[in-house]
């Protein structure tokens, strides 16, 4: 098995690089509006906003909007029918002259991907793990005078048309490989994830010195409950390149798309500096996880009743019996086409065998 995971350096309203209907699924955390550390980018799409933001800041805040809708109409119009697009987003809270306010871009965002015939499915509520002392904002103690904090953030999910077909066996059987264990459906299809916050810092970019990134388990999720091996995922905001590399983890193909043409090389060595047992890593930790699991399961006298013969491992379910991993064999970056290239083993990831060479670390 082989994927790509192209890099795009151009400004996502015009993916004009891209055929319409032909991703599989879209995962992407966009510029926050009203969030200061996106101002200037903001700016310089539509100088307007500029002075929108001292005068009329709502006014501000939907001019924002406007630029992202248009990154979202281009979205609906390459996602196949039966696709899936989720946006993590978070709401913003800013004091404008002297006025504190809520802007909710979760909501703005639903309104208009609505408008545009994506069918909005439950979202979940991420929630950022935090060490943070003081829960609030304002004046203290005393009452009428201070605000919640935001302590979460959305994932939006929207599908576009209806279900996804399964006509041919071959579309089946992938779909059966493709599968996740019962006890991560039961984690992963929460409405509430608690996960800690990333944020990195950029040295090179003329833009912003710092990218409020996801954690890798986000997009890593979506895919795999989105998103089958050899599937399309985009990511038309790819900051940093977390969404192409948990595409690689997962056997999915990746394009991403970032308007910083100083971000390029550090989106290619960020995919590529973990190196192929850094990604299978990640791999086995999921199989041994499971494995943990039903370990557990047994010594409580609970049953697990059916066997995976190409992971090698005890299951929940019959539609668990065909889940394969692949393990990751080499990366190779073109220069020319701005595509890295990955090879995979051909073998599913045997879950013991892993375990009994030694390979990799027990986590």
């Amino acid at each position: 098995m082989n994927t790509t995971h192209q890099i795009h350096i151009a400004n996502s309203q015009n993916m004009s690089c891209i055929e319409s209907n032909s991703i599989d699924l879209i995962v992407t955390s966009p510029p926050y509006p009203m969030i200061e550390m996106w101002d200037k980018i903001m700016c310089e799409l539509n100088p307007c906003i500029e002075e929108a933001l001292s005068l009329n800041p709502s006014y501000a805040f939907e001019l924002m909007h406007q630029e992202l809708d248009k990154v979202w109409s281009e979205c609906f119009r390459v996602l196949k029918g039966g696709g899936f697009m989720c946006i993590n987003i978070g709401d913003a809270t800013r004091t404008i002259n002297k006025s504190f306010s809520l802007y909710p871009n979760h909501s703005r965002i639903i309104q208009y991907c609505i408008s545009l015939g994506l069918t909005n499915l439950p979202n979940i509520i991420w929630r950022k793990v935090t060490n943070a002392p003081n829960k609030f904002m304002g004046s203290g103690m005393l009452p009428n005078g201070a605000y919640v904090t935001l302590e979460h953030e959305w994932i939006l999910v929207f599908r576009k048309g209806d279900k996804r077909p399964y006509k041919t066996n071959a579309e089946k059987s992938n779909r059966r490989n493709s599968a996740y264990f019962w006890e991560e459906r039961n984690q992963w299809f929460s409405d509430l994830w608690d996960l800690k916050g990333v944020k990195q810092h950029i040295s090179n970019s003329a833009t912003r010195d710092r990218n409020a990134s996801y954690p890798f388990l986000i997009p890593y999720r979506l895919i795999s409950m989105y998103s089958q091996e050899g599937d399309i995922v985009l990511d038309p905001f790819l900051g940093l390149g977390t969404t192409s590399m948990a595409a690689i983890t997962s056997g999915r193909n990746s394009i991403g798309i970032e308007i910083d043409l100083l971000l390029k090389d550090t989106i290619v060595e960020n995919l590529l500096s973990p190196e192929v047992d850094t990604y299978n890593q990640i791999i086995f930790n999921r199989l041994n996880t499971h494995l943990q699991f039903v370990e557990r399961r047994l010594s409580e006298g609970k049953e697990v009743r059916y066997g995976n013969l190409l992971s090698n491992c005890l299951v929940m379910t019959k539609q668990e019996q065909e889940i394969a991993f692949h393990y990751l064999k080499s990366m190779e970056y073109d220069l020319n086409k701005s595509t890295i290239f990955c090879r995979y083993d051909d073998s599913p990831a045997n879950a013991m065998e892993s375990i009994n060479s030694g390979l990799f670390a027990l986590k």
